[in-house]
């Protein structure tokens, strides 16, 4: 059935000037909007989003109006962007917070102000404040991603990932969710692979959902030896886990870190929400600060989906 009459939309004109000189107008411009209302910075944000345009200086919005009429464009695409329905990014990262341990024996995180927003009142305008915070933690810490150098001395730190290896990647989830034993071995990824050359490949165990339990730290899911050497041989871009480890942490081989690493294929712990993807169908990205000198780094993991699964 198609959108009922209830549906609004908004007519506007625009002003964009651009920070390296020139800029562009529009007159009459349209758009669907989620509810009865959208206000003028969301409108600016949706035209700069929508038309990709960079070195944006200045967006005025002119002469809106709200009015009824059937929606244009498919369900899920308003610039307002409210409404999960809508969404096309899933988060596959664990937050974070203050004293929160996410590897046994390691320190926990310790996130403070180095500066306050009551202690910078005085320094700025009145009514101007400002937070400035301070995070101490291990490189592991919250979904991460593993470098070749974090296993070999000598092999590329973060800083020296390239983006084509942890960003907008083909993506694939092999499902293994109430599988029996801790152990993911080659037979277990056979099935599901196909083609992965290039692509990311992420090992939906369930075991998230134990994050921030006593549990989590235990027994957790793991590759074997030949199943790394499986998705190495496919020439997969990047491997990640919703699990503590890729290895076994009671094996000291550590054979998936050291093939998989040895390989240049970057490795992604602590993963989230993969549950909430298709098979197929998406691009993933986890992408760490460029820290030269870091053999892991925390990231901030999501899914793009492609449109025709939204």
């Amino acid at each position: 059935m198609g959108r009922s009459i209830d549906d609004h939309r908004v007519a506007f004109d625009f002003e964009i000037a651009f920070s390296n000189g020139g800029g562009i107008k529009g007159w009459d411009f349209r758009l669907d909007i989620d509810g009865t209302d959208i206000s003028d910075t969301a409108l600016a944000d949706y035209i700069v989003q929508d038309l990709r345009l960079l070195m944006v200086g200045s967006v005025k919005i002119l002469n809106k109006r709200i009015f009824q009429e059937r929606h244009k464009r498919a369900a899920g695409h308003s610039p307002s962007g409210e409404g999960e329905g809508g969404a096309t990014l899933v988060d596959l990262s664990h937050a974070v917070r203050d004293g929160q341990t996410t590897y046994p024996g390691l320190p926990a995180l310790a996130i403070t102000d180095h500066l306050s927003h009551l202690g910078s009142h005085g320094r700025y305008a009145d009514g101007v404040s400002f937070q400035i915070g301070r995070i101490d933690m291990v490189a592991n810490s919250g979904t991460a991603i593993d470098a070749p150098y974090h296993r070999f001395p000598g092999m590329a730190d973060v800083a020296e990932l390239p983006l084509s290896h942890i960003a907008d990647l083909a993506g694939l989830v092999v499902r293994l969710g109430g599988m029996t034993g801790r152990a993911v071995t080659r037979q277990a990824l056979l099935p599901a692979l196909g083609d992965v050359a290039g692509s990311a490949v992420l090992i939906e165990t369930g075991w998230s959902r134990r994050w921030e339990t006593p549990g989590y730290f235990v027994d957790h899911p793991f590759l074997t030896q030949d199943a790394v050497e499986l998705l190495r041989d496919r020439q997969v871009a990047l491997v990640g886990i919703d699990s503590l480890n890729i290895d076994d942490t009671g094996d000291p081989d550590r054979p998936a870190h050291s093939i998989l690493l040895a390989a240049g294929i970057p490795i992604v712990e602590n993963l989230t929400n993969l549950g909430d993807l298709p098979t197929r169908g998406f691009h993933f990205s986890a992408v760490p600060m460029r820290a030269v000198g870091m053999g892991a780094f925390p990231v901030r993991a999501w899914a793009r989906l492609a449109k025709d699964r939204v």
